[in-house]
């Protein structure tokens, strides 16, 4: 028995490590007013613009991604996920919230996921919440097609 029991712990070990981790974690940035920094698996993606580590949502900073039913849309939600599900990210949390989602800069492998959605030409900077950070990697196509909302001005 107590063989059978150590056998299934082993099988369970990484992924019930990686639960605990996003629940603790996820649970610290809910709680948490300041920036932080979280990493886990991505295990969903929204849209161009909307990753989720576990069950946490966590809106891109100053990345404005065309809404799925908009020129784009399903593209921009295609190549983000080709980019991230199922690998592990690191986001620096801004301490702010919109609507279930947390606001943040996410890397893959130290490479700004937001940067390189734009350099894609598939979502465009967001200056009033980037600062114009992300201005010079859009493309000239994304801003012909891509309709940036009003929120972002």
């Amino acid at each position: 028995m107590e063989q059978h029991r150590a056998k299934l712990v082993s099988m369970k070990h990484l992924p019930c490590i990686l639960c605990i981790s996003i629940t603790l974690i996820t649970g610290l940035a809910t709680t948490a007013a300041a920036e932080s920094t979280l990493t886990g698996l991505v295990t969903h993606v929204r849209d161009g613009d909307t990753i989720e580590l576990g069950e946490l949502p966590i809106r891109l900073n100053g990345v404005s991604a065309p809404e799925l039913n908009e020129p784009f849309g399903p593209q921009s939600k295609q190549f983000m996920r080709d980019l991230v599900i199922g690998k592990i990210v690191r986001c620096e949390l801004s301490g702010e919230k919109t609507y279930d989602r947390r606001v943040g800069t996410c890397y893959l492998e130290g490479e700004d996921i937001g940067a390189t959605i734009i350099k894609e030409g598939l979502a465009l900077d967001c200056p009033r919440y980037s600062g114009g950070l992300y201005a010079v990697a859009e493309s000239a196509e994304a801003r012909k097609v891509i309709k940036l909302p009003e929120y972002c001005r």
